[in-house]
């Protein structure tokens, strides 16, 4: 490849270069359809990648040098600072050996090495044939995840217990529900023996990584304490948001968030069920209010769902292109966890964006809980604005388009379409009671998880726990108080926390950056005597491609 001259040139030599170290990279972005490698999850491949992070910045340093001060336009400008912000953190991370931990139960190493089944091409017999080469090297990338986890236990950097035992019930569901079989048997009926011995290899090395965390890695982590303290949790928060936090700030502003909330939430309860509290509305709505029955009826509905909000959102609030029209609703696999998800469209288009419904074992799905979550996950939610970063990645790079994003904007974003939905009367009643529950629910987040990562005590006014620190049990009594959310999911949501240090605040606080960016901008248009419109400003935003919290809020500001 020639030189590069430009930083939007360098982040897309980054992201070629790490698809070729890392498959599942590659998978995720759709640029080697038939790539048949796990990732090494080893140490050494972990070295690897924070060495070609080094080396980007080293190189990106020599650029700036050569360009000047005023060498660059603000595309250029713009993708410097994202690399600069997403490759520093991500090697004070490496440096302080979180890689050597990462145990939980969503987005660790073990559940992306199953997500890369999703996400690769099934339409062709080769397809179908990488799929099982790919599947049988299962194995593989699970003991070279081992290989980081000893790594960690030699140097004393380890997960806590609680973290090791949900991973590993997690893998025993995957083995007892015979996910790899159930997956490979789409295929070709002559590929299906070598499909089936490819998923047998795969089961084997998932019951093999379940036994060695049961039996070998557990003892180890006795002791080691749910909660992270403050040093990881800032770092945590700078890699989720892309945002030097004080989170103390952001504890005290989450518990008003909270007391806000609740409030509209008791005066919506009266109009459901009168006299009852939000909880008993919702606990009423589950029972009484709308619902879809069957697995299917669902996905079929939220797909409906999504393609009616498209339709009506496109040319009112949003240009949505062509390409961005395709979203794919799908049931998450077992052994997932609870919480609903979107998965990012391919580079070109040829995977559309889907979002993911785990079941839990539900057959019957209330309505009222499901509509705010949808215009989350999918539009004008976490597809339209990811979907539109990689229709206008020829105008970025596609480091900017994909890699580059953080927590923080993206979440912030999906919360903020969730309360557009509601500014724009979208939402009746019912729906509008789940969307409070999702709004408590992230300002639920912001309390908990600060609270139970830095030791602090529950506020004075509230009605659970006034005055005493946070535990993890705490914070399942304060969650279910002031959640229509079943027990299930707030235990797997605690565990979340506590396995994820300061991602669960990236919601609240992004959306508190977008709307404060929102606000600036119509500020800023009222004061030269221009009038502000919402879809130019959306569009605009959703163009930026990624930025960190920091640098989002002051562009957001400029549009």
């Amino acid at each position: 490849m020639s030189a590069v001259t430009t930083p939007r040139q360098l982040a897309d030599r980054f992201v070629n270069d790490l698809a070729d170290l890392d498959p599942q990279v590659a998978t995720g972005l759709g640029l080697r359809p038939h790539d048949d490698r796990v990732p090494d999850l080893s140490p050494a491949g972990h070295r690897a990648r924070a060495d070609l992070a080094r080396g980007v910045l080293t190189e990106l340093d020599r650029l700036e040098s050569e360009a000047g001060p005023q060498g660059w336009d603000e595309q250029e400008q713009r993708c410097a600072t994202l690399l600069r912000e997403r490759l520093g953190v991500e090697l004070e991370a490496h440096e302080a050996g979180e890689q050597l931990r990462a145990v939980r139960n969503l987005f660790a190493p073990p559940q992306a090495v199953r997500q890369m089944f999703a996400m690769m091409p099934t339409s062709t017999d080769e397809d179908w044939a990488c799929v099982g080469r790919r599947m049988a090297r299962v194995p593989e990338a699970f003991r070279s995840y081992v290989e980081s986890l000893e790594e960690g236990r030699r140097r004393g950097l380890l997960a806590a217990p609680r973290q090791v035992t949900t991973l590993a019930d997690q893998l025993a569901e995957w083995v007892d529900s015979g996910w790899f079989r159930d997956f490979v048997g789409g295929g070709p009926a002559e590929r299906l023996p070598e499909l089936n011995r490819a998923a047998d290899a795969a089961t084997e090395g998932t019951a093999e990584l379940r036994d060695y965390l049961r039996q070998a890695y557990l003892p180890a982590t006795e002791g080691t304490p749910d909660a992270v303290g403050e040093e990881r949790y800032r770092l945590g928060v700078r890699r989720w948001t892309g945002a030097d936090l004080d989170p103390r700030e952001t504890y005290a502003w989450g518990w008003q968030e909270v007391l806000r909330i609740g409030a509209e939430m008791r005066e919506l309860a009266e109009q459901i069920l009168p006299g009852s509290t939000p909880v008993a509305a919702m606990r009423h709505l589950d029972q009484h209010g709308r619902a879809v029955e069957g697995v299917d009826e669902v996905r079929l509905w939220l797909q409906s769902m999504m393609d009616k909000a498209i339709a009506e959102l496109d040319g009112t609030h949003f240009d949505i292109a062509e390409p961005l029209r395709t979203v794919e609703a799908m049931i998450a696999p077992s052994g997932s966890a609870a919480a609903p998800y979107y998965t990012r469209p391919s580079v070109d288009f040829s995977r559309p964006g889907r979002t993911w419904l785990p079941t839990l074992g539900r057959t019957r799905f209330p309505v009222y809980d499901l509509v705010s979550t949808w215009y989350h996950e999918g539009v004008p939610g976490h597809h339209l604005q990811l979907a539109q970063w990689v229709y206008v990645a020829p105008q970025l790079s596609i480091y900017q388009a994909t890699l580059g994003s953080s927590s923080g904007a993206t979440e912030g974003w999906a919360l903020y379409a969730e309360r557009l939905m509601d500014e724009l009367g979208y939402l009746d009643a019912e729906e509008r009671m789940g969307y409070l529950d999702c709004q408590m629910m992230r300002a639920v987040r912001v309390v908990v998880d600060i609270g139970m990562h830095l030791g602090l005590p529950v506020p004075e006014d509230s009605p659970i726990g006034a005055g005493q620190v946070w535990t993890p049990e705490l914070a399942e009594q304060f969650f279910a108080a002031h959640s229509g959310r079943s027990a299930d999911f707030i235990a797997s949501e605690i565990v979340r926390y506590l396995g994820w240090p300061g991602q669960a605040i990236s919601y609240k606080v992004g959306e508190r950056t977008w709307l404060e960016g929102r606000e600036a901008a119509r500020r800023a248009h009222q004061e030269r005597g221009v009038g502000f419109d919402l879809k130019d400003w959306h569009m605009k935003a959703l163009s930026l491609g990624a930025l960190g919290l920091d640098d989002l809020r002051a562009e957001l500001a400029r549009l």
